[in-house]
């Protein structure tokens, strides 16, 4: 009788082409059922191939009526299957656009004790030249630390609870626990922390970090463990009125994510000092009464409602199946977007007769550059949820349908072609959102 084989590590289950969440567990596989696994990703993403789309037995294939052909080399079923669009574009896309898409499940995934980190950048997303963003896990208990940074920081929490607090230039404080839905911002340059609670049965919780540079890195925070191991202890003494002995024990590297001692109440971290940060750096966004329309809804969170937010701008947009988050633009900077659930394509004008389509799901990231014309389709069976940030104070789109129609319409009608009596017919009211 032979060695007994090593067992394989579990593997993360792939099903119709959508990624298993980081918080859901894993299972163990064997290559028997990951190979029948994958080969009903593959059927059960042909649904939702485009219209006229070829479709081979593991996927949509780069076919669309009489153009195109099957693919001969390698190929990547199961990218193709969540790709349908990108895999057989329809055929209003045209000429050159730059990549407008990044899934933080190909970001590095950085490892601590008591969580993890991911960042979609310029590095990674080289057209996003205004804004970043970090995707963070914090088990119960575990800290970010204490840090600060040259940009803005806006957040959103996806799930769980956590305690942030901050100090500005005037000894003023912040403390605040914040849940799923809500959002916080801290000023460029303001120190701060956020600790991971236990609430509702949830381990911690997760976040989406956003920041006003593309340029950011996490991995370049200023933390107070690495600026104390790298000054003189008798520094560190004079500085603090202590003796050099109460900085033995100093990490001698940063902590970035740590276990922490769980928080009490939130009033015993209310610090007082020269009392409240006027401006309150937490804000209840999926508290706020949304525009409703028959396809969906749009939550829109700015400085006129989330004062401390000054460089951010956010909208939570949710689609039905088949709704349309309407053809518009945006007059005041780039849009960076992150999907939080459902399935989706945008398709992105860019002048020039340049316009290419792409497929969303959740954990991916979106990107329009400033002012360029794009919509928002739910492709899926589900509600397609996802956030859309500016750099900027305020929110601001502007509607094709409401141009048009507050536009002589026998003007329009020679550019477009478009039915008099149609054109009559558009309503003069901004929706975000159509039903599909």
């Amino acid at each position: 009788m032979g060695a007994a084989s090593t067992p394989k590590p579990a593997s993360r289950v792939v099903v119709g082409g959508a990624r298993t969440p980081d918080h859901q567990p894993e299972f163990p596989m064997t290559d028997l059922s990951r190979r029948h696994l994958i080969a009903a990703a593959g059927g059960a993403a042909l649904a939702s191939a485009p219209p006229g789309a070829a479709r081979a037995e593991t996927g949509p294939a780069p076919i669309r009526g009489k153009d195109g052909a099957s693919i001969l080399g390698p190929t990547n079923p199961p990218r193709q299957a969540q790709e349908p669009f990108t895999t057989a574009p329809p055929t209003t896309d045209h000429g050159t656009m730059p990549n407008l898409k990044w899934s933080f499940s190909d970001s590095h995934m950085r490892l601590e004790e008591g969580g993890w980190a991911r960042q979609t950048t310029i590095r990674e997303l080289p057209v996003s030249k205004a804004m970043a963003g970090v995707n963070m896990r914090l088990k119960a208990g575990a800290v970010r630390e204490m840090h600060w940074h040259k940009e803005a920081e806006w957040s959103y929490m996806i799930r769980g609870k956590a305690r942030i607090t901050a100090v500005d230039q005037d000894g003023r404080t912040f403390a605040d626990d914040v849940s799923e839905g809500d959002l916080w911002y801290f000023p460029s340059g303001i120190p701060h922390s956020i600790q991971a609670l236990d609430a509702d049965g949830v381990d911690g919780c997760e976040f989406l970090l956003v920041f006003d540079d593309g340029a950011f890195s996490e991995d370049s925070t200023f933390l107070i463990t690495d600026w104390m191991a790298h000054t003189p202890r008798d520094v560190l003494a004079k500085n603090f009125g202590l003796p050099e002995s109460a900085f033995a024990q100093i990490p001698p590297s940063e902590l970035y994510i740590f276990p922490g001692p769980r928080p009490g109440p939130l009033s015993a971290d209310r610090m007082g000092g020269a009392g409240e940060i006027p401006k309150r750096f937490s804000h209840r966004m999926e508290a706020q009464e949304p525009i409703r329309t028959r396809g969906g809804s749009v939550r829109i969170t700015d400085s006129r409602v989330f004062p401390a937010s000054e460089t951010i701008a956010a909208a939570l947009v949710e689609l039905e199946p088949g709704a349309l988050r309407e053809m518009h633009w945006h007059p005041n900077g780039d849009e960076w977007q992150y999907y939080l659930s459902g399935k989706g394509r945008m398709t992105v004008f860019g002048s020039e007769s340049k316009a290419r389509t792409f497929d969303y799901q959740a954990g991916d990231v979106g990107y329009v550059p400033f002012a360029m014309g794009h919509y928002i389709e739910n492709t899926g069976d589900t509600p397609l949820r996802f956030l859309e940030m500016f750099r900027s104070p305020r929110y601001a789109d502007v509607s094709l349908r409401q141009w048009m129609a507050l536009t002589p319409h026998a003007l329009v009608q020679a550019h477009t072609r478009i039915d008099r009596t149609l054109l009559d017919g558009l309503p003069q009211a901004k929706s975000p959102v159509v039903p599909g």
